[in-house]
């Protein structure tokens, strides 16, 4: 079925056309960890009340225009009288942060205070004061003389900084001076606070976000030229040990990349309203991140399901990369060969595949990765075809914890699992263990054709075998063809004679699979898959494997998990090895 050759060898690469990628430490090492413990609790010493002490600044040097646009669903929510985010819900009488009764990830949303940005989507001024105001005033009652964790986090402060200067008129439009000088003098303390915490957030987009958040007070709080100059050279750090060369995150999420896309756009208006130009490496930066953050991208606009994101919107991606080639002065290209980021994007026509060609993040902490090793995604226009379960962390906050860690399996992934084991260990506490440490890769393009072929060590120390996946998308993106194969490893354990295998390609919400159309080969399956609405249909064909098709589910854009179905083709590896070979054809 496959017209891959046997010895594909891709020359794309000026210096080398095929690439080892090696699995990466992400997260803070239990020293990091217990030093950043430590300074959490040295936050109520009377030495660090005292580092906090200062002048209380009288207003802003300059009000930034946030140049992104909100949730206009949680403006509305927010106008209505209700917090709402990730499907959990509070009436704003009901958001008393002295007895947190949320998840995580809803009180990352009230003390990061992002939901500035979602309220002044739909809100004048007028209207909108009042709730910003509001819901103010209960954070300063309850946290503003009280350093503590989690509302004193650095990464939450970063934010509260960057989203209080934005919309300073939600916030500071009372007539109450009493009102007006707290939030001021807690805007102040955050910024002498962050000056010694945000080195202590997370590496990745909680570090860049602190960072960026104590840069902007030193452009935006009187006498703040020394600050910003620390700010600037905190954030340089946070982006060099945040980012990979090729500007992809470490978590390799594309949620956290377009948080931290995000972050610096917002940071830019800061430097923009004061008529400073913004630093040559946060540009240089920017740049890499939206063509890494583009180049994750599907035929729709919208990211994929990749290390427990959710799939962020197109609206929202195309505002971020369009808001970073505003400051960066030059449209982002996709970035479509990686490295470390490892998000291969195969495109033509309508038709968009992205193979994760890189191992999993290694977390020295519990970071939500997944055991996503050469899994698929595929897209058509503005159809999901084949998508991964995804939304282990960006689920909303119904989801079962069983659930979420099932997430995180290779299973839950569209790619091959072998022995019914995860290609890399994902450990009861939440962190990544042993599996994928290095991953070959090679790309080839020519008159239109791309041609792919990656390999994976994850399954050779238990069960003997690399996993190689070699994928062509031709030209006008009418069809994909892949080839799975597991190869005896050499150097790994010997293979047991009959070792089960499964290749799984979970399907978008709404794909309908219908019955294939008899071949002339009894030795091939197929079934036919088609939208709801009928527009697109796909022809689905393999061999080498028994096809079935059994019950997926699919974390949505807001975290809801959405029932869809899956096509499993199944059988077992010889000792010699194993290949299944398998096309999607558009029909139409």
């Amino acid at each position: 079925m496959s017209d891959l050759p046997p010895d594909a060898r891709v020359p794309t690469d000026p210096t080398d056309g095929r690439r080892v990628i090696r699995a990466r430490a992400a997260g803070q090492s239990l020293a990091e960890r217990l030093a950043a413990r430590l300074h959490r609790l040295s936050w109520r010493t009377p030495l660090h009340a005292a580092r906090l002490r200062g002048r209380h600044p009288l207003k802003l040097l300059a009000v930034p225009d946030d140049p992104l646009p909100g949730d206009a669903a949680a403006g509305a929510a927010l106008l209505d009288g209700r917090v709402r985010h990730r499907g959990e819900e509070r009436a704003l009488g009901e958001v008393d942060f002295t007895r947190p009764d949320w998840s995580p990830a809803f009180g990352r949303y009230l003390h990061g205070f992002s939901w500035l940005r979602d309220l002044s989507t739909v809100a004048t001024r007028a209207g909108g004061a009042p709730v910003a105001e509001y819901l103010t005033g209960r954070w300063l009652a309850a946290h503003a003389s009280v350093v503590g964790d989690p509302a004193w986090a650095p990464e939450h402060w970063g934010r509260r900084v960057l989203f209080w200067t934005a919309h300073a008129p939600l916030i500071l439009s009372s007539d109450d001076i009493v009102y007006r000088s707290a939030v001021l003098n807690a805007l102040a303390r955050g910024a002498r606070h962050l000056d010694r915490a945000a080195d202590r957030a997370a590496a990745g987009s909680p570090r860049i976000a602190a960072w960026a958040g104590a840069a902007a007070a030193g452009l935006l709080l009187p006498g703040g030229d020394p600050r910003r100059a620390l700010g600037e050279a905190g954030l340089a750090r946070a982006l060099g040990t945040g980012l990979f060369d090729d500007g992809g995150a470490v978590s390799r999420s594309p949620a956290d990349l377009l948080d931290a896309v995000e972050t610096l756009v917002l940071l830019a208006a800061a430097y923009e309203a004061r008529g400073v130009e913004v630093p040559a490496a946060q540009t240089a930066a920017l740049a890499r991140m939206a063509g890494a953050l583009a180049g994750s991208a599907h035929a729709d606009g919208g990211t994929g399901s990749w290390q427990g994101a959710a799939p962020a919107p197109a609206p929202r991606v195309a505002a971020a990369v369009a808001a970073a080639a505003a400051v960066t002065g030059a449209e982002p290209v996709p970035l479509a060969w990686p490295r470390d980021w490892g998000y291969q994007r195969l495109a033509s026509g309508q038709a968009v595949a992205i193979l994760d060609a890189a191992p999993p993040p290694v977390g020295r902490g519990g970071i939500g990765g997944c055991a996503s090793t050469l899994a698929l995604e595929l897209s058509d226009g503005p159809v999901r075809l084949v998508v991964n379960c995804g939304g282990a962390a960006g689920g909303d906050a119904t989801l079962p914890a069983a659930l979420a860690h099932a997430l995180r399996t290779t299973a839950a992934h569209s790619t091959l699992t072998l022995a019914d084991a995860n290609s890399t260990a994902v450990l009861p506490g939440g962190e990544m263990g042993r599996g994928v440490a290095e991953v070959e890769v090679s790309r080839q393009e020519e008159e239109g054709v791309t041609r792919l072929d990656a390999a994976h060590d994850g399954y050779a120390r238990r069960h003997g075998f690399r996993h190689r996946r070699r994928l062509m998308l031709l030209a006008g993106g009418t069809e994909l063809r892949g080839e799975d194969q597991l190869l005896p490893a050499g150097r790994g354990a010997a293979p047991a004679p009959a070792t089960p295998f499964a290749v799984r390609f979970h399907l978008g919400h709404g794909v309908e699979v219908m019955p294939g159309r008899p071949g002339t080969d009894p030795a091939e399956a197929s079934v036919v898959l088609g939208a709801a609405d009928g527009r697109v249909l796909w022809h689905f064909r393999a061999r080498g494997a028994a096809l079935s098709t059994d019950e997926s589910v699919w974390i949505d854009a807001q975290g809801r998990p959405r029932p869809t179905q899956q096509i499993v083709l199944a059988g077992e590896a010889a000792a010699g090895g194993a290949a299944v070979n398998w096309a999607f054809r558009r029909l139409r």
